[in-house]
């Protein structure tokens, strides 16, 4: 028999309490909360519906008849088909055994303050530590839904190299723009300035800021644990681009063995938008073939993007790849291959 709605609502939470919060085992583990840029892009009603019908058409059209056959046909579809890329915008939670931490608060964050509701942070016994690369609405735009800020007892770190970080909690916690004061959120806020390309240890993760190419400052971030590197290079236009312009930021993209880039447009969009601050998937990948990157998930996609345009964009980033790849053994040249692909929101990727 289907499960009753109560039934279902226990099952999910129980699931949340026996794995979702289980500690990593991995030395660095991310996952994808929000991966749009600019502004969250939900579907539409309309858009669902001919996503439906797109979709009974495909499965009637391979030669599939039956129910039986669903698992078989979901299974053959590619990832733009099957859920898309998300539509919340920047969140990405790092963890490692001993440390959460948490970058920019994009609407993803939502959905990861009540994951960690489940938690000490439930019970006004918990810490948050959140890291900001910059202050634009699209990665502050969920903060004033991330329920664990709103229980007592509760500590929320807020970390970023610029130094008016109250002042923005200040603006984004005020009327009209929020029904609730700064002075009226129930848990307790600590700020705390990073300073340039210095590392700060937070417990057995080690985190170094480093410049990004935006119009407004912007930094990314190296995480190091046992050896494993993450990098967050995200709101970058990837104008500096040898080794020598990108100077003492160099450090960011070396050694690097998972890196999360911005790919908000295609490269002939970068040309049109020069100075927006964002970057196209071919850039990121020259990156890492030159810098011996081993991964690379894409993030920050246009809203104004289809899931289809943003499969398209990634099929001609792989145009690009496979073209660098012919390029280098007609030439007989070394060449590092790169394990990379768009990130769709929700995905966990581990550093072993």
């Amino acid at each position: 028999m289907p499960k009753t709605t109560k039934e279902v609502k226990k099952s999910a939470k129980n699931a949340v309490k026996t794995s979702d919060l289980a500690r990593p085992t991995a030395p660095i583990t991310i996952k994808i909360w929000g991966a749009r840029g600019s502004l969250p892009s939900p579907l539409s009603p309309p858009a669902v519906e001919e996503e439906f019908r797109s979709l009974f058409d495909a499965f009637f059209e391979q030669g599939f008849k039956s129910k039986k056959d669903i698992s078989k046909f979901i299974s053959s579809l590619p990832k733009h088909r099957l859920g898309g890329f998300g539509g919340n915008t920047l969140c990405v939670e790092v963890n490692s055994p001993k440390q959460q931490l948490i970058i920019d608060a994009g609407s993803g964050i939502r959905l990861l303050g009540y994951e960690m509701m489940q938690g000490p942070c439930g019970r006004g016994t918990g810490e948050a530590h959140i890291l900001f690369t910059h202050f634009h609405w699209d990665h502050l735009v969920g903060l004033p839904f991330f329920t664990p800020l709103f229980i007592p007892g509760n500590k929320i770190h807020v970390y970023a190299v610029q130094d008016n970080l109250p002042e923005v909690f200040k603006v984004l916690f005020k009327k009209p723009y929020f029904p609730v004061s700064l002075e009226q959120l129930p848990a307790k806020i600590e700020y705390h300035r990073l300073t340039p390309r210095e590392a700060k240890m937070f417990s057995d993760l080690k985190v170094t800021p480093y410049q990004l190419d935006h119009p407004d400052p912007c930094w990314g971030f190296r995480f190091e644990n046992s050896e494993k590197v993450y990098s967050h290079c995200v709101d970058t236009e990837c104008k500096r681009v040898s080794r020598a312009q990108l100077g003492p930021d160099l450090p960011l993209y070396q050694n690097v063995d998972l890196m999360v880039f911005d790919a908000q447009y295609t490269l002939v969009e970068t040309l049109e938008k020069v100075d927006w601050g964002h970057a196209a998937a071919s850039m990121g990948i020259d990156l890492a073939i030159r810098e011996g990157i081993k991964k690379v998930l894409f993030v920050h996609n246009d809203p104004a993007s289809s899931n289809e345009k943003i499969a398209a964009a990634e099929a001609q980033a792989r145009r690009y790849y496979e073209a660098e790849i012919k390029s280098s053994k007609k030439s007989n040249l070394p060449f590092h291959e790169v394990d990379w692909a768009f990130a769709q929101e929700g995905d966990t990727y581990e550093l072993r």
